[in-house]
């Protein structure tokens, strides 16, 4: 072979190996990916809401009767003993102040009931003196009809003189005691705030005691201040009788049935396990934070791990309540992550042979980390999590470190 042909030769061969070189160093790079592995397992469906731990039975202790309200013995927090525990204690309330119209009209009645008293006693000893003519006459009358010298009708009308008299001493007693207590009313009506009448004894208070056994919760008001008859002072309550009250959107509250198991977290604690007790059947309107009014339904749980688990927990503490809806312990399922839509269905980027395959799946249940998928993807299958843009079916990817 010439030397012509060999130059030939080698120069195709260096031009040859140009082109490979570039085509390789202008090829498309894999794309890294994060990857999943479809699997079988435990799946649960879940309505997730914020809820509020409560005392299911509060008790607002109010005064039974109008009057002072003293300074209340107990604190938030203190613990309460049926029928022993005082709570409160009512003093009768002072009178009010009296203006000086009121003052000279009530001192003027006060100078006629004292007239009146004196005028009565008067009238008890004119009958009194009455009473002892007509017994004088009475035993005159007596001894003579003994000597028969008057007649037996003259004795009788002495005798009706005697009664007669003793009537009136009655009667003058009974209205002496009455301009008596005329006297005392009219002189009440003078007392002033903070004054005492001579030989008045402390009046006492009405205690008010614990209706059950528990804590304080809270104190509605302090004392020192006069209340109406009903006004409530502390809310009392069992720590240990605790429920939890969730409002759920009446789209979730169908779906929700007494028995359904839920979960308490967020609470401070380890996760709770609880029970639906009752779903109510009216719903309420509330307006949510970005002003949508929405239609919420309370839903009543009872927590079902022992109180040691949860004593910490308390009245009107926040937590977050997750309800079972649905539950299935062998299903395939595929991460939340991996599923997009495409075309209107759901599909996937299935790992195959070092690409990515755009595949459609069906999937039926859904909770927050999985999707329950029925076609599309088997148990084993490797899936593209959060795909970006740069993922498109038939590309080839590489699975990122870690």
């Amino acid at each position: 072979m010439n030397a012509k042909w060999v130059k030939r030769i080698v120069g195709l061969a260096v031009v040859a190996a140009i082109v490979a070189v570039t085509i390789y160093a202008l090829r498309p790079a894999p794309v890294p990916v994060d990857t999943a592995v479809v699997d079988r397992g435990l799946l649960s469906v879940t309505i997730d809401e914020e809820g509020v731990a409560r005392i299911r039975d509060v008790f607002r202790v109010a005064v039974p009767v109008a009057g002072e309200l003293q300074r209340l013995p107990v604190e938030v927090g203190d613990r309460v003993e049926k029928d022993v525990t005082i709570v409160g204690s009512v003093l009768p309330a002072q009178p009010a102040f009296l203006d000086v119209r009121m003052r000279r009209e009530l001192e003027a009645a006060l100078g006629a009931a004292k007239a009146a008293v004196s005028a009565a006693e008067a009238n008890l000893r004119q009958a009194e003196t009455g009473l002892s003519l007509a017994e004088a006459d009475m035993e005159r009358a007596r001894q003579l009809a003994a000597r028969q010298t008057i007649s037996r009708q003259a004795l009788e009308r002495a005798s009706a003189a005697v009664e007669n008299a003793r009537a009136a001493v009655e009667q003058a007693r009974a209205q002496l005691e009455l301009r008596r207590r005329e006297h005392d009313s009219v002189q009440a009506r003078l007392i002033q705030p903070g004054q005492r009448l001579p030989g008045e004894e402390d009046t006492c208070c009405v205690p008010i005691r614990s209706p059950i056994d528990g804590v304080v919760l809270k104190v509605l008001t302090e004392g020192g201040q006069v209340l109406a008859a009903g006004t409530p002072i502390v809310e009392l309550g069992d720590p240990r009788n605790l429920e939890i009250a969730v409002q759920l959107l009446s789209s979730d509250a169908v779906l929700v049935r007494p028995g359904q198991i839920a979960t308490v977290e967020e609470w401070g604690g380890p996760p709770l396990n609880a029970q639906v007790r009752r779903i109510e059947p009216a719903a309420v309107t509330r307006v949510s934070a970005l002003g949508i009014e929405e239609q919420r339904v309370n839903a009543i749980l009872d927590l079902t791990d022992p109180p040691e688990l949860w004593e910490r927990l308390g009245h009107d503490f926040r937590v977050m309540v997750r309800i079972t809806v649905w539950q299935a312990r062998n299903a395939v399922r595929v991460p939340l992550g991996a599923l997009f839509r495409s075309a209107g269905d759901y599909a996937v980027f299935k790992v195959v042979d070092g690409r990515a395959v755009l595949t459609r799946v069906t999937i039926d249940h859904r909770n927050r980390m999985h999707a329950e998928v029925t076609t599309g993807v088997a148990p084993g299958d490797v899936v593209v999590l959060h795909p970006s843009d740069r993922v498109q079916d038939g590309v080839r990817i590489t699975e990122r470190p870690g």
